[in-house]
């Protein structure tokens, strides 16, 4: 009874605050430290026909490079790193193209019809992500009246001799880019938003009092101060777009893969957990080198304050 009463008091004083403070570390243990170095572990072992497929020491090295060294040399998984990379840096650009003026237009509205907005921005997320990719698959087949439509305007803009009978848009990277743009500009909106939203609007007037034009404003005063939110949006949308695995299933081409899908082909199929473990690990060192950056420049731009 007294280790209870002794516990219960250290608990009311600040056993709480201790609980409360370590619960999310704890869940950073469990549900990311451990798992990272349990796929950290597999990619320097050695791929074996046993089951679970990977084996350490005995007649086997403790540590084994091999998968590493493929990564770096293999072009299959050499091409995959730069159709990913490509792919996601092109979304992430088009992302931030349409979503500066939504975002920017989202804080020069009244605040009634501002929340509608937001909420339609939102809206895509109640409705399941498969789902949203399957009806782009439907809107890009051959016979679909949105490629019959690009169809008819591409015809109608080109010579006859450059006329087709449907755009070709299944199974290629435009469709990956363009399902991913669609996907993730909520990504950058949200985040552009809240950085805009918290500009000081007489820092405009101050400046159009000048003389300075709209453009000039824009450009000097705006663009300048919503630099982190075009940085965190960039962030949210590249590296989960990166590593994207359902959309270039689904609607991309077989024959350029994305990184995601050469994680599962070597997990799933090819049974080489080691490699497909050190495939993981050098595309979370390449996500994390963006968030380094990103945390280098937040923390200058804190400093200079």
């Amino acid at each position: 009874m007294a280790d209870r009463g002794t516990f219960a008091r250290w608990f009311d004083r600040k056993g709480w605050v201790m609980v409360l403070i370590g619960t999310p570390y704890v869940w950073l243990l469990v549900l990311f430290l451990l798992p990272f170095l349990i796929v950290v572990a597999m990619s320097v072992a050695t791929n074996t026909p046993t089951a679970p497929p990977f084996s350490f020491g005995g007649e086997h090295p403790w540590i084994n490079l091999e998968p590493f060294s493929r990564v770096i040399t293999d072009t299959l998984y050499v091409r995959a790193f730069l159709t990913s990379v490509f792919n996601a840096l092109v979304a992430a650009l088009l992302c931030l193209l349409i979503g500066y003026p939504m975002a920017l237009g989202l804080t020069r509205v009244s605040k009634s019809w501002r929340n509608i907005l937001l909420m339609l921005v939102i809206l895509p997320f109640w409705t399941s992500f498969l789902l949203r990719v399957y009806a782009w698959m439907g809107l890009m087949g051959k016979n679909s009246w949105f490629n019959g439509l690009l169809t008819d305007s591409w015809n109608f803009l080109v010579p006859i001799d450059w006329a087709v009978t449907s755009v070709p848009m299944m199974n290629t990277n435009f469709a990956v880019v363009l399902v991913m743009v669609y996907t993730y500009l909520p990504f950058m909106i949200l985040p552009l938003y809240a950085s805009l939203e918290r500009l000081d609007p007489t820092l405009d007037e101050a400046a159009m009092d000048l003389g300075s034009r709209p453009s000039q404003v824009f450009r000097d005063v705006t663009l300048p101060q919503s630099v982190p939110g075009i940085i965190a949006g960039g962030m949210l949308v590249f590296i989960p777009a990166a590593g994207e695995l359902v959309i270039p299933t689904l609607v991309g081409n077989a024959s350029q893969p994305m990184i995601g899908k050469i994680i599962q082909d070597e997990f799933a199929q090819a049974r080489d957990w080691p490699m497909a473990s050190a495939v993981a690990v050098a595309l979370l060192v390449l996500m994390v080198i963006p968030t380094m950056l990103y945390s280098h420049y937040q923390a200058k731009a804190e400093g200079s304050k």
